[in-house]
């Protein structure tokens, strides 16, 4: 089977990497594209085959696209992006169209995605829409939105793969006309890479630790957020936590400021080390006594597959990351964080409290990427 998977991230890198392991699976045993235009991220080799359209994302305010390269014009941007996009799709004749997040998300992405849409209809090709667990919320327009959403989905999509655990989050908690939805909705579980299974050992070795040290991880998924969490982690290792046996990696991710992360570098200790990226970040927190982060889908995703405690901060500007916060709190060893803990002396003692916490293993379904390929060769 050819499946084509079309990704657009304009501000993280969440969406992305979800839809990398995804296409991971899948491509066990079909022929697989993702489609992708956005800031440049490293993959590294990949199983599958990619189609990258010319550069878009949003500008620093959110409101509207620009191009990734500021010297090309956006209107000839958008024209080739709809040329190149469509002449693919007629030359390879896939049998699957998978759209990540749209037509809940990438509004501004329409002007490619109707084409597309509507070639996939003229060669009876199925197409699904990838969606995550929780959507950001609405602020204004809602009723219009949902109505745009059902009627795209009814009229154009076969399906709507929720990567999710419906035992704790389904569709209906942040989108509310679901009972108008015609297609079905499939919960895939929820969608992680898992760790290595030498990857404690290895990575402990690597660094030198020994069994009673204590390994403390902290991030911000791709840095375009949250750096003042970076920021409070290393002054509270600063000034209060001074035991040589705990050890700090932090991770400030590819799109990080510069200015910040050169300021976390500036730091003296020698157990504190700053990292942009790690391919394989699950296997950190593996190796980790306490991860320390902000609650995106993928960040949570990895810390449930680890097993490893953790604090996280909530994203403030919207509730994603607040709900998803309070649904994993059960049965974990993850406490909220709030903007007051981020004292240091106040988040030195919450550090210090929660490496006393076990590892677990989460009874959630953690399985969603092979779910995935399995629910797309059914449909």
């Amino acid at each position: 089977m050819r499946i084509l998977y079309y990704c657009q991230h304009v501000l993280g890198v969440g969406h992305f990497h979800r839809s990398l392991e995804i296409c991971r699976a899948c491509s066990g045993a079909h022929q697989v594209t993702m489609i992708v235009g956005g800031p440049d991220i490293e993959v590294g080799n990949q199983p599958f085959d990619f189609l990258t359209l010319p550069g878009l994302q949003m500008d620093a305010q959110f409101s509207r696209l620009e191009p990734c390269d500021p010297d090309l014009g956006l209107e000839k941007i958008k024209a080739a992006r709809i040329e190149t996009l469509l002449s693919f799709f007629h030359a390879a004749l896939p049998d699957c169209l998978i759209l990540e997040l749209y037509p809940f998300g990438r509004k501004a992405f329409r002007f490619e995605l109707t084409p597309l849409l509507e070639a996939a209809r003229q060669k009876s090709c199925a197409v699904l829409c990838s969606l995550r667990d929780i959507l950001v919320e609405k602020k204004t327009d809602r009723s219009m939105w949902e109505d745009r959403v059902v009627d795209t989905l009814n009229s154009c999509f076969d399906g709507l793969l929720v990567h999710a655990d419906p035992r704790v989050v389904k569709l209906d908690a942040t989108f509310g006309p679901v009972e108008k939805l015609k297609v079905p909705i499939l919960y895939t579980g929820f969608v992680t890479p898992g760790p290595r299974p030498d990857a404690r050992s290895t990575i402990r070795t690597g660094l030198g630790l020994k069994d009673t040290d204590k390994l403390v991880v902290a991030s911000i998924g791709s840095g375009s957020v949250g750096s003042h969490l970076l920021e409070a982690v290393a002054a509270s290792a600063d000034r209060r936590i001074t035991s040589p046996s705990l050890h700090f990696r932090l991770f400030a991710g590819p799109y990080c400021p510069p200015d910040v992360v050169a300021k976390l570098r500036s730091s003296r200790r020698q157990n504190l080390v700053i990292e942009r990226f790690a391919d394989h970040f699950v296997d950190w927190l593996a190796a980790a006594d306490l991860s320390v982060s902000m609650a995106g889908y993928n960040t949570s995703m990895n810390t449930l597959a680890a097993g490893v405690p953790a604090l996280m901060l909530p994203f403030e500007q919207n509730r994603e990351q607040r709900l998803r916060v309070e649904q994993l709190i059960a049965d974990h060893s993850i406490r909220m964080l709030e903007e007051k803990d981020l004292e240091p002396e106040r988040l030195a003692a919450l550090m210090a409290a929660q490496l006393q916490a076990g590892r677990y293993r989460t009874w959630l379904d953690l399985d969603g990427a092979r779910q995935t390929a399995l629910l797309v060769e059914k449909l």
